[in-house]
């Protein structure tokens, strides 16, 4: 199985929280939005959308190299995947200290208080492995979340940075065009426009 990345695109983002809804209707134990609804104990999410001045960010585990929770976990139940290269909660060996959650940089670890266990973005790898995108990054409307390769994404932000800065280019030629190259003269030499009246 490849390495995945799940990226974030900030200015995407509308906080219709769509994405925190299909993660915990996928980790429930129907699968099935209405009767997740009614399971108990509820379904927990795993990405929480938050707002931050007039952006709203999608937080979730970064699936760190060098994660801190795997190295404040004392039991190691925190873990990386060997197929996929996330981090992972191995639920058997948690004793809910929550040494993991306070190392964590984006706060993305949260509690599982009726089992006493660290909840956080397991890369929904039961989907990876039927070829499918995490649930969160399915369900987005705006496709501020995607997901692929981290060499795949970079190249996508690349392209897509090049054509907005194409894009600023062309309207800055358009702009100029409205100036004479007399304006440009003045604007050189620190002269006024002369208006006859």
């Amino acid at each position: 199985m490849k390495k995945v990345f799940v990226d974030v695109a900030i200015e995407r983002c509308t906080a219709c929280k769509s994405c925190e809804i299909a993660c915990a209707v996928e980790h429930s134990s129907s699968r099935n939005l209405f009767a997740a609804i009614f399971e108990t104990p509820a379904p927990k999410k795993r990405i929480h959308v938050e707002k931050a001045l007039s952006f709203s960010y999608p937080a979730k585990c970064m699936h760190c190299v060098d994660a801190p929770c795997i190295m404040a976990c004392p039991t190691g139940a925190m873990c990386r995947d060997p197929e996929v290269g996330s981090v992972m909660v191995n639920e058997d060996r948690c004793m809910g200290c929550w040494m993991c959650a306070m190392g964590c940089p984006f706060g993305a670890i949260s509690t599982d208080s009726e089992k006493g266990i660290a909840v956080k973005c397991d890369f929904c790898k039961s989907r990876l492995k039927e070829g499918k995108d995490p649930a969160c990054v399915e369900v987005c409307p705006t496709h501020a979340l995607s997901c692929g390769e981290p060499e795949e994404l970079s190249k996508e932000k690349r392209l897509h940075t090049a054509q907005r800065v194409a894009v600023a280019v062309c309207m800055e030629k358009e702009e100029r065009s409205k100036t004479t190259p007399l304006d440009i003269l003045r604007e050189f030499w620190g002269l006024k426009k002369l208006r006859y009246s």
